[in-house]
């Protein structure tokens, strides 16, 4: 299946991508207005990542057993109510941080399972050779709509008012939600488990743990992920203001990190010819360890020029090496599975992103920026050379076909569950077919016994007309 099953989800994948945009940037500038204390300020970015930690798994666990369909657009429902109730407040005037960190929290529950639906989603109506260009395109898309839509438009409604900041993004999340309800086709897997849930996400943990491509790549991914928290929490430092050894403005530092998602884009786009033409294999290796030694730059070469070629080529590997990984994933994994899988996935990485800030930020002080920047660059070109050890061409194609010899296993054995119910079902209907018609044989014999004339009847018949001839 794809077609306008895959363009209602991009559609809504962009709709609620520009809202993401907004919301980050735009609930952040409202806590700001509400108090100037920065520890409550930072809890609404944390309201805003909590979930991930907290409700990943149980996420993952019920898209592999609903309809992740509805899934999503409930989700985006959730979040529409949720930021129209904090949008409501402020155009009463009755906004307060207690009401904006409730609306985060929620909008923070939803997209979470939103987005681990939407990734499980992506294989039921795309061929399996064609994940690698619909992931593309659902990353630049959602590039697009963060970075260059979501964020600037954020300041301007900011601008306007709260109610507008909260309110827009609300109205996003309901179109997305009405584009999914458009998308025809089977959502749903086709056994779902009826086991209780945490037995469902321990089923998920331990297929992750001991399949080895699939815990190669989440470990590699969260190891990828620290590294580059540690890096760039400490990186405006490094090239922001007059003391910092590149001297960017706020402004330059601006058009820096539209530069990084400009790369993004472009990398999205081209991930799925480079994988075809070169390798998937390949091409993750070769993106990876390019990313790694991209990030010794701004300390080589402390250069706006530089740093700005730098920051392109960050965008497009990082792109790249997202958009394989994604689609490697969802064609070795059974689809019962995917959810848990994909929710398992994103937690380590989501789990790994605020461990590695800190990190960055505790080593910049015992030992200054460079080291940070040294030590995270060579952590990621060691995972490449560790990952690419177990994660070859020949394991992933034996990953691949087990996967699909899964698949045909599972599609056999519900196949014949249905022919042995049918069967079951057919002596009995005909059973009651064969005592029908023995009823209808017993009353059609009562029917004609009771019409037929007597032998008594017919003489004295017989009498009476003799006589009135006579």
């Amino acid at each position: 299946m794809t077609g306008r099953p895959l363009h209602r989800l991009v559609a809504a994948s962009g709709l609620s991508n520009v809202a993401d945009g907004i919301t980050v940037v735009g609930v952040s500038l409202v806590a700001v207005t509400l108090t100037r204390s920065p520890v409550l300020v930072s809890l609404v970015s944390a309201a805003a990542t909590l979930p991930w930690l907290l409700l990943a798994l149980h996420a993952g666990a019920l898209a592999d057993r609903h309809d992740r369909r509805r899934i999503m657009v409930a989700a985006n429902a959730l979040r529409a109510a949720a930021l129209a109730g904090v949008a409501l407040t402020a155009w009463l005037g009755l906004l307060s941080l207690p009401v904006l960190l409730a609306g985060t929290l929620l909008t923070g529950v939803a997209e979470v399972l939103a987005d681990t639906s939407a990734q499980s989603v992506l294989p039921m109506i795309v061929p399996r050779e064609r994940l690698g260009e619909a992931n593309g395109r659902l990353v630049a898309v959602e590039t697009v709509g963060n970075n260059f839509l979501g964020a600037p438009a954020a300041g301007i409604l900011v601008g306007i008012g709260a109610t507008a900041a909260l309110g827009t993004p609300a109205l996003l999340y309901a179109a997305a939600a009405l584009t999914l309800l458009g998308m025809r086709g089977r959502f749903r897997v086709e056994t779902p488990s009826t086991r209780p849930l945490r037995a469902d996400i321990a089923e998920g943990l331990r297929h992750l743990w001991g399949h080895r491509v699939l815990r190669s790549l989440a470990l590699f991914s969260g190891v990828l992920n620290f590294a580059n928290a540690a890096y760039f929490a400490v990186f405006v430092l490094w090239v922001v203001g007059e003391e910092s050894r590149v001297g960017l403005t706020s402004a330059g530092y601006g058009v820096l990190t539209a530069s990084l998602a400009a790369g993004a884009v472009a990398g999205s786009l081209v991930a799925d010819r480079l994988a075809r033409r070169t390798g998937q294999i390949r091409t993750l290796i070769v993106a990876d360890v390019v990313n790694g030694l991209l990030l010794f730059v701004p300390v080589l070469l402390p250069t706006v020029p530089g740093i700005a070629v730098t920051a392109v080529l960050l965008g497009v590997t990082n792109a790249v090496s997202n958009v394989v990984i994604v689609s490697l994933r969802q064609r070795i994994v059974p689809e019962a599975m995917l959810g848990r899988i994909n929710a398992t996935a994103r937690l380590i990485g989501m789990g790994a992103t605020p461990l590695g800030a800190a990190a960055g930020g505790f080593l910049a002080e015992r030992a200054g920026l460079p080291a940070v920047f040294c030590a995270a660059a060579a952590l990621c070109v060691v995972a490449v050379a560790v990952v690419s050890r177990s994660v070859t061409t020949a394991s992933v194609t034996a990953a691949e076909e087990a996967a699909r010899a899964e698949e045909t296993r599972t599609a056999e054995e519900t196949r014949t569950a249905e022919e042995t119910r049918t069967a079951e079902a057919a002596p009995m209907e005909g059973t009651r077919t064969a005592e029908t018609v023995r009823t209808e044989e017993v009353r059609g014999e009562a029917a004609r016994a009771e019409n037929a004339p007597t032998a008594e009847n017919t003489r004295a018949g017989e009498e009476i007309r003799a006589g009135e001839t006579a």
